[in-house]
């Protein structure tokens, strides 16, 4: 089992990440660090932990996750690659019985991935919170598994994998698809996932054994460019999809929305908000954060 863990100034979270992965119930792993040329003191760290299973890389200039996430690639040599971004946290068990899961089945089954909690450094709200885990419940596509079924749900933005920290995908299946596509810097994961999906099945374990770091939201702007970008890459699919009755567009109008009100910026917020679909119930109480957060960032 090859890990591949892309970094870039986390110096202060990449301990806790480090552990998690050589913690693991699974043993027979590699660790892959790929620095990409951070200015702190992540060398300094990796250098800090006598394991022979650690393979340190750094990238003389910054050229983003998705290259660091292949230069990992280029130097894995376990049948599986799994991926995880450097301020997550996998649970001990999270490896062992993922690769169990894969080799009870079929050989067409080339994936998996498992639940994840989202963990808020500085607290969350908790009335949000609780109305978040009880309408999530509600959520048909959680512990989705299958092949190229499950691209309508992953473009629609309603099976939401955490790809970038919880998946292990057969290393032959990688290698065949080239990787990560060094042209996004976002959504780069879906993207990725999309892909795999197109050779082979998805499978679930499905208990919580990622932890997955709150860090904040990128400009909306970018989200936004990126997000053209994304759709385009695939827009053949979305043309297919939505003559199916699947409104891709409106939601990626949906998840725009709240970047922008996140930012204050309403009145895009909207404009982008009229032209996106339904928001499900369980969406609720996320999109009325966004508006809250936005308010305030304007009064400040």
């Amino acid at each position: 089992m090859s890990v591949i863990v892309p970094t870039y100034n986390r110096a202060h979270s990449l301990p806790r990440t480090i552990e998690s992965v050589l913690s693991q119930t699974l043993e027979d792993i590699e660790l892959i660090i790929v620095d990409d040329a951070s200015d702190d003191n992540t060398t300094e760290v990796v250098a800090s932990y006598d394991d022979d299973r650690i393979r340190f890389y750094k990238h003389e200039e910054n050229q983003g996750a998705s290259a660091a996430r292949n230069t990992g690639i280029e130097h894995a040599e376990g049948q599986y690659m799994a991926f995880l971004d450097s301020d997550d946290v996998w649970l001990p068990t999270k490896l062992e019985k993922q690769v169990l899961t894969l080799e009870l089945r079929s050989d067409d089954w080339v994936a998996a991935y498992c639940k994840a909690e989202t963990v808020h450094p500085n607290g969350q709200n908790a009335i949000v919170k609780w109305a978040t885990q009880l309408i999530s419940r509600r959520n048909k596509t959680e512990g989705a598994e299958g092949g190229k079924e499950l691209i309508g749900s992953v473009l629609d933005d309603t099976l939401h994998t955490s790809a970038g920290s919880s998946l292990i995908v057969k290393s032959d299946i990688v290698r065949e698809i080239d990787g990560f596509d060094e042209s996004f810097n976002r959504f780069q994961d879906p993207e990725f996932l999309i892909r795999v999906l197109k050779q082979g099945k998805l499978a679930c374990v499905n208990e919580t054994l990622l932890l997955r770091y709150e860090t904040g939201s990128p400009p909306a702007d970018s989200v936004a460019k990126a997000d053209d970008h994304y759709l385009r890459t695939f827009a053949e699919d979305v043309k297919r999809l939505e003559k199916q009755g699947i409104d891709v567009t409106g939601a990626h109008n949906y998840i725009l929305s709240r970047q922008y009100f996140n930012e204050g910026k309403f009145r895009t917020g909207f404009r982008y908000l009229k032209r996106s679909k339904r928001p499900e119930l369980r969406q609720i109480p996320g999109l009325i954060m966004n508006l809250y957060a936005g308010a305030r960032a304007n009064i400040e």
